[in-house]
């Protein structure tokens, strides 16, 4: 049985313990329960959490751990110098070392971080960097791992987090497993990033959101502005300008935005050729997606990939 161990103080963020429901739910879906979790904080007892909720912990102690998951809250934490020597002392006895958002703050006190590739909620990430400069800080990922130890962006890639581990352990159809039984769409990838194109332009109309559902569902089609303006149900002219105006871009720009994001998932979730996947997201051809990633990223679509599988 592995031990997995939640750490909490006062401020935590409740929604950090939804990973430990992955692992209940992995213990559901496997031939034989694998994962035992528990709560625990400095001075045990009741913790109360950055809002109205409240739970009850174990004193942290010599309990040997597989995994040891400190949470994060909704500012930086202040660790006192207990929680700090305990989590030091816990990194050379633990198979793993994780933090979930700015629980990053607490692993980059004890100085565990320097050196390594960390990353935490993306309104956090510059501070996290200027604080620690030591630390390579990788802002735009839902979660990392350097070594032993893990760490992952802020609210629900948590959960992204945990569902990576179980892969790790019992594979990836059992994670698949846990995902569904959760009612999540996928896993996603850690190296997928924290933002979302769809969520950036939040167009006011139904129009103009009904125009990038069409988009996001048709990138093999050549997405002219006339196709999207039939889709909205306006002129050419009227949709281009009440597009910048809603989104603050033109619609081409926002195409290509669409099927970057697109791309870059598909070269997260599998290995399909840069060929193919340059096909399958309206690209046509590799040379002109590798330009839009040089654009976006500043490098090409191979190096996201050889990223993806070094984390």
């Amino acid at each position: 049985m592995q031990r997995v161990g939640f750490v909490v103080y006062p401020g935590f963020q409740i929604i950090g313990l939804a990973a430990a429901t992955a692992f209940e739910v992995a213990n559901l879906v496997s031939d034989n329960p694998v994962y035992e979790s528990s709560v625990h904080s400095e001075s045990g007892g009741t913790i109360r959490g950055s809002d109205a909720v409240s739970v009850d912990s174990a004193t942290l102690d010599d309990t040997h751990f597989d995994t040891l998951i400190i949470l994060g809250g909704t500012g930086i934490p202040d660790p006192s110098p207990g929680l700090l020597d305990y989590v030091r002392t816990a990194a050379g006895t633990v198979r793993r070392l994780a933090s979930i958002c700015t629980g990053a703050f607490i692993l980059a006190e004890t100085g565990l971080l320097d050196g390594r590739r960390a990353t935490t909620h993306w309104l956090l990430a510059p501070e996290l960097q200027t604080r620690f400069p030591a630390i390579k800080v990788e802002e735009d990922r839902i979660f990392l791992t350097d070594g032993t130890i893990w760490t992952s962006a802020g609210m629900s890639a948590g959960i992204d987090l945990a569902l990576a581990m179980i892969e790790k352990d019992l594979g990836r159809e059992i994670a698949r497993s846990v995902a569904q039984t959760l009612v999540l769409y996928h896993r996603r990838a850690g190296g997928q990033s924290q933002h979302s194109t769809l969520l950036n332009f939040e167009p006011k109309s139904d129009r103009i959101q009904n125009a990038m559902d069409h988009a996001r569902c048709n990138l093999k089609n050549t997405l002219s502005v006339e196709e999207l303006a039939d889709a909205a149900h306006l002129s050419p002219r009227q949709f281009s300008r009440i597009f910048r105006a809603e989104t603050g871009i033109s619609p081409a720009k926002a195409i290509e935005q669409l099927r970057i994001e697109a791309a870059r998932l598909m070269l997260e979730q599998g290995h399909h050729p840069i060929e193919v996947i340059a096909r399958e997201t309206g690209f046509d051809d590799r040379n002109r997606m590798r330009r839009a990633f040089l654009r976006a990223y500043g490098v090409p679509p191979q190096d996201i990939r050889r990223n993806l599988a070094d984390a």
